[in-house]
């Protein structure tokens, strides 16, 4: 247990500074997204207002309010999330991939060190974990400073609706998507993205152990991953299937996320364990 938290240490060390480096970036694009766009949205209703000398009231109903989604959409917003995300599923290639670069001699010294194999496997699935709810925990820390900030730019008589973190991100579909609002939605999502990660690091394995062979066998056990748990949509689009309860389908998504990720982890276990050389 104790080489393992050490690996675990080991891999977020290794990635913290591209990791701080991400944070800064979304909250920097965030805060100024919505100062930008609050800012524009008020200096534009003031010229409209001007120009087509129209109240307050009357601006409002020709053009109508603005609201927090209206900021959350924006590229300010959206942007710095989509780059976490895609520097995720890199660092998920990278975290691996590394260990080999130069002359192997750090591969060798991580595969030679005296605990089980598996605990480097499971070290690294932690990591991208880790960043994964720490990027999350961020988002949902600043999402309501970043509302405050909206707010007190935005004149009362202005703003659509007032709205809190829950509405916000019912409301995005992005966001919704990245932070599902029920603690259910949660599970599923993040359940899915961790089986996923899996399959990733056990492709990558076919690779390390069979060199251009396993790039083969990797791509397709990948392939083999996902068409095996869409499978149920597969059978549903087929009229001749009798339609299931949603608590029935979702028990079946579970049942082959479990046989998924179990048979992942265990084929990636032998595979590190036995066939993996540098």
């Amino acid at each position: 247990m104790k080489s393992y938290i050490k690996l675990v240490n080991f891999e977020i060390n290794r990635f913290i500074k591209i990791y701080v480096s991400l944070l800064v970036i979304t909250l920097l694009s965030q805060f100024i997204g919505v100062i930008v766009t609050s800012s524009s949205f008020m200096n534009r209703a003031h010229e409209v207002m001007f120009e087509q000398n129209l109240s307050e009231s009357g601006y409002l109903h020709k053009f109508g309010g603005i609201d927090f989604t209206d900021i959350s959409s924006t590229l300010w917003f959206i942007g710095p999330i989509a780059l976490c995300i895609v520097a995720l599923i890199f660092y998920s290639f990278m975290i691996w991939y590394r260990d080999w670069f130069g002359k192997n001699t750090f591969a060798y010294r991580l595969l030679m060190l005296p605990t089980a194999r598996i605990s480097l496997y499971f070290s690294k699935a932690s990591a991208i974990l880790l960043f994964t709810f720490g990027l999350l925990a961020f988002q949902i820390l600043i999402l309501p400073l970043e509302n405050t900030l909206f707010e007190s730019l935005i004149l009362e008589n202005f703003l659509k609706t007032r709205m809190d973190v829950s509405v916000i991100l019912q409301s995005n579909g992005i966001l919704g998507i990245v932070i599902p609002p029920y603690f259910s939605d949660f599970l599923i999502s993040y359940g899915i993205g961790m089986m996923f990660v899996f399959v990733l690091f056990t492709s990558i394995l076919f690779e390390r152990s069979f060199r251009l062979k396993g790039i083969v066998l990797g791509i397709l056990y990948f392939i083999a991953a996902v068409l095996l748990f869409l499978s149920p949509l597969f059978a549903m689009a087929n009229e001749t299937v009798p339609d299931l309860y949603p608590e029935e389908i979702f028990a079946l998504f579970l049942v082959l996320g479990i046989l998924i990720t179990g048979a992942s982890i265990a084929i990636g276990n032998w595979l590190i364990s036995k066939r993996v050389l540098v």
